[in-house]
């Protein structure tokens, strides 16, 4: 597996990568395809950045996270995707510690992420907490009914 800088061709695999992933509905596959843009406008990680694992010569994941410009030291992971057929293989794992020695090396303190509380994200919320993130809040019904907002962070 290889992590690396994400590239404008990688953009149509990632799309589908976020197309086949049922935690991705319509509405957080245009979000993430206007912070991709946003990243490949400026890939020198003024606003974002974006890693993508590659195995066997394959898009299998990515990664979008930035410097949330209002802190000091503090980073927020926006969307973090691994192809559904292969997960469970380490793929996000390595994702993730990829761009948490990023983060620490750009002098980030904090990370915060958030996801959903449906059960669809049962996966997800296990797999933060497996890579030692704390659960901070949950916000009844943020992103509709039923459906509660989760915050994890994780301090270095």
């Amino acid at each position: 597996m290889k992590i690396r800088s994400m590239s404008a061709e990688d953009k149509p695999a990632i799309m589908n990568l976020l197309g086949n992933t049922p935690e991705f509905n319509d509405l957080d596959r245009l979000v993430a395809e206007e912070v991709i843009d946003a990243y490949l406008c400026s890939p020198s990680g003024e606003e974002y950045h974006a890693l993508v694992a590659e195995l066997d010569s394959q898009i299998a994941g990515y990664v979008c996270y930035g410097h949330n410009s209002m802190t000091v030291s503090t980073w927020d992971v926006y969307w973090i995707a691994v192809a559904h057929n292969i997960q469970g293989r380490g793929i996000g794992h390595e994702l993730m510690r990829v761009t948490e020695n990023n983060i620490q090396k750009a002098g980030g303190k904090l990370i915060v992420l958030e996801t959903s509380g449906t059960p669809l994200y049962d996966k997800t919320n296990r797999f933060y907490i497996k890579l030692n993130y704390t659960l901070v809040a949950r916000i009844a019904d943020f992103y509709g009914p039923g459906d509660d907002q989760i915050l994890y962070t994780k301090r270095f």
